[in-house]
């Protein structure tokens, strides 16, 4: 019994000592200058009456490219028309104003109406929404548009690069995807990854304890995608502030290490860029 309450208590500081290194990078962030941003929140209208909610968040100097968004879980991260988001740790949300610093702009998208979107990315359905998602981008700039998405967001970014038609997507980027079948239903191999045809970025953090989404899997999803060029990133690291192993807040959210995966993905993209230019 003393040997678990010990176990317990390390536990409890281990996590105590992540939210505090976390809360004093945090701080840090806040004392650098801001920069100047725009955003604007938007209800796409679908057919069948109902809406797509998107947030456009981007620097108000020049924009090297576009980023659609796709978080996980339920996807229901409560954006207001004030731009505000009631749900805002997920890694792609709370990492916006990062992305800005780099040069681009992201459209984050809400829910669906604002229901689960568990089990519904992968479906024939939702490709309409996903078509004027990317639209919606391409409104804003005619700077490079791409699709990105973590966890069970994954689905989304899949799909919405297996139907992108030709020059509307630069590359798509799956960060700690859902591969393995959970209770949502569906995994990205369930979203045509045999139809994508743009540059993709498979993104593994070794750390990540994630039982749908284990690193081992990020092999196996590149080779799906066997009609295109594939890079397989590997990280490692984050810090574990709650026992959600599936959870935002930690390894498999790049919970601490943020910076580093955002460096190597706007690496990435920038070759990716340059490559496609020669």
């Amino acid at each position: 019994m003393l040997s678990h309450r010990i176990a317990a208590t390390v536990a409890s500081v281990a996590v105590i000592a992540a939210c505090w290194a976390h809360t004093a990078q945090a701080a840090q962030d806040e004392s650098t200058p801001r920069i100047a941003v725009t955003q604007t929140v938007e209800d796409l209208p679908l057919d069948n009456g109902n809406f797509q909610r998107v947030l456009y968040y981007g620097p108000e100097s020049t924009v090297r490219g576009v980023i659609v968004m796709f978080p996980g879980g339920a996807d229901d991260i409560g954006i207001e028309r004030n731009g505000t988001i009631r749900e805002g740790n997920n890694f792609l949300v709370r990492t916006r104003e990062r992305w800005a610093r780099k040069g681009y702009a992201v459209v984050i998208v809400d829910a669906l109406d604002r229901q689960s979107m568990r089990g519904q990315r992968s479906t024939s359905a939702y490709v309409p929404v996903l078509k004027k998602i990317v639209a919606f981008a391409h409104r804003h700039t005619d700077a490079p548009v791409w699709a990105m998405g973590t966890s069970q967001g994954s689905i989304a970014a899949m799909s919405a690069a297996s139907h992108a038609e030709p020059g509307q997507l630069a590359g798509v980027v799956l960060t700690e995807s859902v591969s393995i079948l959970g209770r949502s239903g569906e995994t990205v191999f369930d979203a045509q990854p045999e139809n994508v045809r743009v540059p993709a970025l498979v993104v593994a953090n070794a750390s990540d304890a994630c039982k749908v989404a284990l690193p081992t899997m990020a092999d196996k999803i590149a080779k799906s995608m066997r009609n295109t060029h594939v890079t397989v990133l590997h990280e490692q690291g984050g810090d574990a502030a709650t026992p959600n192993t599936c959870g935002s807040l930690s390894p498999h959210g790049y919970y601490g290490i943020e910076d580093k995966v955002i460096d190597d993905i706007v690496g990435w993209m920038r070759e990716t860029e340059k490559a496609s230019t020669n």
